[in-house]
């Protein structure tokens, strides 16, 4: 570990802002100017380094590309009401990538050099953030292997970045999800609860084959049963049942979201009961028929809120009632969007200044 952190500035000559068109920014399309890039040799972290955004060298033997080593986070920047520039929630990420890493048999990622690192980088490119409604910075720190040689071993050396890109909402409308009954995202005991690109990567089949049939994303479950409610998409998902806040309780195969955190405390704020366990998509489906379900929502960094319109089980289509702005994810979202732009009272200090 470095005795004292000095980070090696190197501003971009050729300046890509202007390429930026608030209006018009499609989600990890067009990244800031600058990334942050540390390399971990002979069992310690090397001098950081923010440089101008760029490709990276890596051996075709790269052991990150065979055998899965790569990890990341997902977090945001926001403007600020007076014009400034924060992050939400930095050290949560911080503490779920290394326990991402410690899963993945990767190095942990020192405070400092996340902290410090993102913060100058952040404030480097700070005319990237937008301050657009709904409108951030996404910032994504990655870390994999980079041992140029073959053999199923963890790596001796390693890549951490940071890059970012600025971002407007994700999801723009309700979306129509399906229960996955026959592929499986994550199995207890497994990795799923670690932010590691297999997750992803096996995920995209089935995505793709749901997204054929007219739905957006798929509400995932448990790999032993195929009954009980894990994430939805790459978000995790919640319901108003009776209402109550009801999640799937975390366990090895769920990520465990800052979001989703976010939208929980707010609601014990607000007095809601709120109940983590297991739930059942025949539970699901029966509450919404009975009219006991009157929300069913995805949470995550991207979407922040994404209001499910239409649940497709077991052959069968079943829609959700539309929302008004008395409904929980509705009055969550606008709450988190104040938390985060400065609007409204951190009573939790979940805002880092830039």
């Amino acid at each position: 570990m470095l005795d004292t952190l000095t980070i090696d500035v190197q501003p971009t000559t050729a300046s890509r802002l202007t390429k930026l068109d608030p209006a018009n920014m499609e989600f990890g399309k067009l990244f800031a100017d600058h990334m942050l890039t540390v390399e971990f040799t002979g069992g310690e972290w090397q001098q950081p380094r923010i440089v101008p955004y760029g490709p990276l060298n890596i051996s075709p033997a790269n052991s990150a590309l065979h055998y899965g080593q790569a990890i990341f986070e997902g977090m945001k920047a926001y403007r600020q009401a007076d014009g400034s520039v924060a992050l939400f929630r930095p050290l949560d990420n911080w503490q779920r990538l290394n326990a991402s890493a410690e899963r993945m048999a990767m190095p942990t990622i020192p405070e400092d050099i996340f902290m410090q690192g993102l913060r100058e980088l952040v404030k480097l490119d700070a005319a990237w953030v937008p301050d657009m409604s709904g409108s951030s910075l996404y910032i994504r720190p990655f870390m994999f292997a980079t041992d140029g040689a073959l053999g199923v071993r963890p790596s001796d050396t390693y890549h951490f970045g940071i890059i970012t890109c600025p971002v407007a909402a994700f999801f723009t409308k309700p979306v129509r999800v399906r229960f996955e009954q026959k592929y499986v995202r994550a199995a207890a005991g497994g990795a799923g609860y670690a932010k590691n690109a297999g997750n992803y990567g096996a995920a995209m089949l089935p995505s793709k084959l749901a997204q054929q049939e007219g739905y957006h994303q798929l509400i995932w479950t448990d790999a032993s049963e195929h009954q009980y409610v894990e994430e939805s998409g790459a978000m995790n998902v919640m319901f108003m049942i009776d209402g109550k806040v009801t999640t799937p309780a975390l366990s090895t195969s769920i990520l465990d979201g800052i979001t989703r955190r976010s939208v929980l405390q707010l609601a014990r704020d607000w007095g809601l009961p709120v109940e983590e366990r297991r739930v059942s998509g025949r539970e699901i489906i029966d509450a919404l028929t009975a009219g006991r379900l009157t929300e069913a929502f995805g949470v995550g960094t991207a979407a922040t809120i994404a209001t499910i319109a239409t649940m497709g089980y077991e052959g069968h289509d079943y829609d959700l009632p539309a929302l008004t702005d008395a409904s929980f994810s509705r009055r969550v979202g606008v709450a988190l969007d104040a938390i985060r732009n400065g609007q409204a009272p951190d009573p939790h200090g979940w805002m880092v200044a830039v």
